[in-house]
């Protein structure tokens, strides 16, 4: 059990070492924000209503911003609600909840969702943005990406980064999402891009997806011994930058006296037995950056291509 606990302390030390310096801060500070618009499943046929409406809750989240004295996060929501922004649902509350369209969603014949990792909240969706926004151009127009802020994501130097409790919470929401598009689109192709923790919440909701293909960035673990346990026709496909830390985080699982901690089995290795495609020497937050091999792979996956 002693041997347990150092592994345990361990991975969390390492985590917590190479992340402190990158993000500051653990996570959004509480900014009070309005009740989301109610608004039905998503079609076709309403998308325009619907970012109009989502557009007008982002500025009703940005007064009230205002209003409690959080500039940054005013900042940001004014930057979310600027013309041609396109948002299938928004929540300010709670350090933020957002699903972005990039693209032409009525007429795209393939779909790459993004799920994000930790430390994702209003306050830094730019990045999030950034990257999608990068995969739409290189998908090029007959695809749509959909950046999928659906989940309240852990602080990466939070307890909770290191458990599957916040991805079992968000599973479902995405399993639902993902039918909504489904319906909305039948016949299209629906790819999960799971970066670092988003990988986990995808792992959790991997049995429910009608998706083509579930990426797995960056990833420490998904809490399963391979991807045959994951329950899933989807093709599983793995990969990791060679500058990215997270190949430093010690790939196990241990059972405390309330929780688990840690990932498993990592998605990279022979033992897990996904597809291992090229992401190049990505650093952690690398993956979708501009001319990036693991670009280039991924945006391959998402049009049905060999990576």
């Amino acid at each position: 059990m002693a041997s347990r606990l150092r592994r345990a302390l361990l991975a969390a030390l390492v985590t917590a070492s190479v992340v402190v310096p990158l993000v500051g801060a653990s996570g959004p500070g509480e900014v009070p924000a309005p009740k989301p618009v109610a608004l039905g499943p998503v079609s076709v046929a309403g998308l325009q209503e619907r970012y109009a409406a989502n557009r007008e809750g982002i500025r009703a989240a940005e007064r009230m911003a205002d209003r409690h004295g959080d500039r940054r996060r005013a900042a940001a929501l004014r930057t979310m609600r600027k013309p041609g922004r396109r948002f299938l649902s928004f929540d300010g509350r709670d350090g933020g909840r957002a699903v972005e369209v990039y693209g032409d969603l009525g007429r795209a014949r393939r779909v790459a969702v993004l799920v994000p990792g930790s430390d994702t909240s209003l306050d830094t969706y730019a990045r999030l943005r950034n990257g999608a926004l990068a995969l739409s151009r290189r998908l090029g127009e007959k695809a749509a990406v959909v950046s999928w802020l659906g989940y309240k994501t852990p602080g990466t130097v939070e307890p909770e980064v290191l458990t599957t409790g916040l991805a079992d919470s968000a599973a479902p929401r995405l399993v639902s999402f993902v039918r909504e598009l489904t319906a909305a689109k039948p016949g299209a192709r629906i790819s999960l891009l799971c970066h670092s923790y988003g990988s986990v919440v995808c792992a959790r909701a991997a049995h429910g997806l009608d998706a083509e293909d579930i990426v797995l960035y960056g990833s420490p673990g998904t809490g399963f011994d391979s991807a045959r346990q994951l329950r899933t026709r989807a093709t599983v496909w793995a990969g990791r930058g060679g500058s990215d830390w997270i190949g430093g985080v010690p790939h196990v699982r241990i059972p405390l006296l309330v929780t688990t901690v840690g990932f498993g089995t990592d998605p990279v290795s022979r033992e897990f037995g996904a597809r291992v495609f090229d992401a190049g020497d990505a650093g952690h937050s690398d993956y979708l950056k501009p001319g990036s091999t693991a670009l280039v792979s991924m945006s391959r996956i998402v049009a049905g291509r060999d990576a």
